[in-house]
């Protein structure tokens, strides 16, 4: 009898589910794709994917497909449920590090901290930020050899100022733990911290790399497991040695960040290429230039934050320090949070139609209108609630910072309007740029927090924060008119007609009126608006996310918003 030829299983499945007319679900789309893109059988190696499919993220399905504000929404959801799970975790690492290690361990965690993070800021050069930008723009351009090289010249970056950086270190701890410390019995602790800037150089390449591919679930996979394996390694060191286990802990706990960032790297496809080093040292030109204005506008910002301690501390006194940081760490604690979120999709989307500058356009406002929908609910909610959040955070005793956290809230708006167009001169690659721009407003704010505490005292300082994102608002307009002929959209502006007055309004009461009185309508006013942004959301990306389907069945709330899409305000203008 003639043996019977075995048709492979696989062949079988996928040519069934090619011919099969019945529509699928998104299980079987998913496996279907899984069957498509397996690569065919060859004598050499397995081909290495193609650089337009690398260069495309996955298309969203259902009512993201006509639009970029589920992606948008989608992104933000993901990273902000990270930024927030490390939230707790770095929470609970500094409960149980004041249990186990005191003020003093707090101590030179602060001390180490200050030595590792400005070492390490002038050894990284701002790569990682800037690499972003050019493996977004390099896969967006589906060039294979354009992709390789870029990602070949950032990791040798990464290496090149890792060592750089390591060896500083190492040179210069017997004299850095004189300044730290008044004498030399730290130097080798401060020595090991070297190899903290170079693990921390490397997975800032790697992470680079996977934040320009748009890989965002890896990401925040990334993310998260090494914020849950390092605080492990952390308490456990804290528990085995006490004092002793800080800078073994800091060590390991970089290796495993690098560790978990080479693991999730491997994922992108990245082509092979041959380049010579002095090849990829021209190359990486622009990497560079743009890198060191990021470097040096990050460095110009701790100055001034620096000065401005010194300055308070000089005209009111010490006290008012504490009072002005603790106000300004509130302020940002929220917002901070969900521009972090929004941020880790968004530039290297920008960056990837640098080419296009209508496409750019669009993006900018519907980051715009999302950013606003989902921060002003709770800058509302802190603005009006800032002595009870002051007490819940602090002590009575900080009490007068509730005034300063309502100025700084107000810049924290304006930080939300104008931090989609700041990207521009970075996705644009335009290092000139945002070098003038950043040190013009980081010395006009100096500028104002000298005027504003010779005017009006420690409120003043806050003051200032406010003014200097009213004129940074208006320059990145500009800025971005210039550049690639930036408008807010009608849909923008209908939403800024709406926040700003609103804003205005709850700002008034809260330092006009009765704390009670105050706090009741305050709390009516952010639930009116946190509906009204609600509606906004389903009327943008439908009910395809889980949690607007969720929140949209609870009894009244269609009544509110009506079905999916609603109509308020204009989707595109």
């Amino acid at each position: 009898m003639a043996r019977r030829s075995r048709i492979p299983l696989r062949f079988i499945r996928a040519t069934c589910l090619e011919t099969r007319q019945a529509p699928m679900n998104s299980h079987q789309r998913r496996k279907t794709a899984r069957l498509r893109t397996v690569p065919a059988l060859s004598d050499g190696p397995a081909s290495v994917p193609d650089a337009a499919t690398l260069a495309q993220p996955p298309s969203p399905v259902g009512p993201e497909a006509g639009n970029s504000y589920g992606q948008i929404l989608k992104s933000s959801s993901i990273m902000g449920g990270v930024a927030g799970f490390n939230l707790l975790l770095g929470m609970v690492r500094t409960k149980v590090a004041a249990v186990i290690i005191g003020t003093t361990g707090a101590g030179l965690i602060a001390n180490y901290g200050a030595i590792q993070g400005f070492v390490g800021t002038l050894a990284g050069l701002g790569i990682q930020s800037s690499a972003v930008r050019e493996v977004a723009a390099a896969v967006a351009s589906g060039d294979e050899q354009a992709i390789g090289r870029t990602v070949l010249t950032l990791r040798r970056l990464a290496w090149l100022t890792g060592l750089l950086g390591m060896a500083s270190l190492m040179l210069l701890a017997p004299q850095l733990s004189q300044w730290t410390f008044g004498h030399a019995d730290y130097t080798y602790d401060i020595a090991a911290l070297g190899l903290i800037i170079l693990f921390a150089n490397l997975s800032g390449g790697q992470m680079a790399l996977i934040q320009g591919a748009r890989r965002i679930g890896d990401m925040a996979r990334a993310n998260l497991a090494g914020a849950v394996l390092g605080t492990g390694i952390t308490l456990g060191c804290y528990l085995a040695w006490g004092l002793r286990g800080i800078v073994p802990a800091l060590v390991l706990n970089a290796c495993m960040q690098l560790i978990v960032s080479w693991r999730f790297a491997r994922r992108v496809p990245v082509p092979r290429v041959r380049m010579r080093w002095r090849e990829g040292l021209r190359a990486s030109g622009g990497m560079v230039r743009l890198g060191v204005a990021m470097m040096w506008c990050g460095l110009l910002g701790s100055m001034v934050g620096y000065a401005t301690n010194t300055l308070i501390t000089q005209t009111v006194g010490l006290q008012a320090v504490g009072l002005y940081s603790s106000a300004f760490s509130l302020s940002g604690m929220f917002i901070n949070f969900v521009l972090g979120a929004m941020g880790a999709d968004y530039y290297p989307r920008l960056s990837g139609l640098a080419e296009d500058k209508p496409a750019m356009v669009r993006l900018v406002n519907q980051q715009t209108e999302i950013g606003l929908l989902l921060a002003v609910p709770g800058l509302l909610a802190t603005l009006t609630l800032a002595p009870w959040i002051i007490r819940l955070f602090l002590t009575p005793e900080f009490l007068y910072a509730a005034d300063l956290l309502q100025w700084l809230i107000l810049g924290c708006l304006g930080r939300v309007i104008s931090w989609p167009l700041g990207f521009v001169m970075l996705a644009l690659g335009k290092g000139g740029w945002f070098f003038v721009t950043e040190t013009a407003f980081q010395l006009l704010h100096l500028d104002l927090i000298l005027l504003g505490l010779s005017e009006f005292g420690l409120e003043g300082a806050a003051m200032a924060f406010f003014l200097l994102y009213v004129g940074y608002t208006l320059a990145m307009l500009y800025t971005g008119w210039q550049l690639i002929g930036f408008r807010w959209s009608r849909a923008c502006v209908k939403l800024l007609a709406l926040f700003l007055p609103l804003t205005g309004l709850a700002f008034q009461s809260v330092r006009n009126l009765p704390l009670d009185v105050a706090t009741r309508g305050g709390i009516v006013l952010t639930l009116m608006t946190s509906l009204l942004c609600l509606r906004g959301l389903i009327q943008r990306v439908g009910l395809q996310p889980r949690y607007l389907r969720l929140i949209h069945r609870i009894p009244g709330f269609n009544v509110l918003c009506g079905s999916s899409p609603c109509h308020w305000p204009s989707r595109v203008g």
